[in-house]
């Protein structure tokens, strides 16, 4: 089958992207694997009107209304191979099926890969989280903790402090300079040395964790960034060039979101080294118009 724009990644900014496409008319696909990386969360907050209601909700009322224009179309499954082709692109999916395009919008997204820590991960998009904005204001007042990642954790920890009593974690490598130590005495932050070693608790939730010293502290809910990688190789196969954010490679882009490859452009977690919801349904926005103003120019 032949669009005139297929949009890879159907969460927040490929949605974004797909309106835009859809409301100017043109054949558009969207393919989506069902997989966001929101999935561990299980309410989206901050997000304008949206605030409180479930991520996946808000995706299958995105497919629901962009399946009302008849000139779009929304396949579950996964791209996994893409190619430059004359007038375009080629897209190969998992299960076999092909489709052309003369423009792409790449909105696929990253994976994130946590610590290496006894319950960590099963506990990630509950107790265990990374953004104050997005889960600071339900969990107020209770034991706070931030496991350094990188250079940048002492001051999401110095943020943190006006959510709840905030303990920082170095893990023996992210020492903040004397300028953040006494930010963080002046906010009450305590500074631990002695490294995490494991998340305690039951089900989804934490009471404590274990040092490496053998103590234990109290704490309620942890947060931490993790090291993303790109959840889908098209931007790689295409040769799109990547910037290097601090917590892992993205997709370069300019203001219109288009790539480094003529016809290709990008939005979303994939293409920024900020991850927030609104953010990439208006990043989807801007990458939707900009195929669309490359075709009609």
């Amino acid at each position: 089958m032949s669009y005139d724009v297929i949009v890879v990644g159907g969460s927040f900014a490929g949605l974004s992207a797909a309106m835009q496409l859809a409301r100017a008319r043109l054949r558009i696909l969207l393919i989506d694997a069902g997989k966001p990386r929101n999935r561990f969360a299980s309410a989206s907050h901050g997000f304008l009107g949206q605030d409180g209601v479930a991520p996946d909700r808000i995706m299958r009322e995105g497919v629901r209304q962009l399946c009302a224009y008849r000139n779009a179309q929304f396949l579950r499954g996964s791209a996994s191979e893409a190619c430059v082709i004359d007038g375009g692109f080629r897209l190969r999916l998992e299960d076999g099926g092909a489709s052309q395009c003369r423009r792409l919008v790449l909105a696929t997204g990253v994976r994130d890969e946590l610590p290496d820590i006894p319950g960590l991960q099963e506990r990630w998009g509950h107790s265990v989280v990374h953004c104050p904005y997005c889960h600071g204001y339900e969990i107020a007042d209770q034991t706070l903790g931030v496991l350094a990642t990188h250079r940048a954790s002492a001051r999401q920890a110095t943020l943190l402090a006006d959510w709840g009593p905030t303990t920082y974690f170095t893990q023996g490598h992210f020492e903040p300079d004397e300028e953040a130590k006494a930010r963080m005495r002046a906010r009450g932050i305590r500074i631990e040395r002695s490294p995490l070693v494991a998340v305690l608790g039951d089900g989804d939730r934490i009471h404590a964790v274990q040092l490496a010293d053998g103590r234990t502290l109290p704490i309620n809910v942890l947060f931490t960034t993790s090291r993303t990688h790109m959840n889908s190789p098209l931007a790689e196969q295409l040769g799109c060039a990547f910037d290097q954010g601090h917590l892992g490679p993205y997709i370069r882009v300019d203001d219109n979101k288009l790539t480094s490859v003529p016809g290709v452009y990008a939005a979303g977690d994939a293409a920024s080294p900020v991850y927030n919801a609104t953010l990439a349904a208006a990043s989807g926005v801007l990458a939707g118009q900009g195929a669309h103003q490359s075709l009609a120019w």
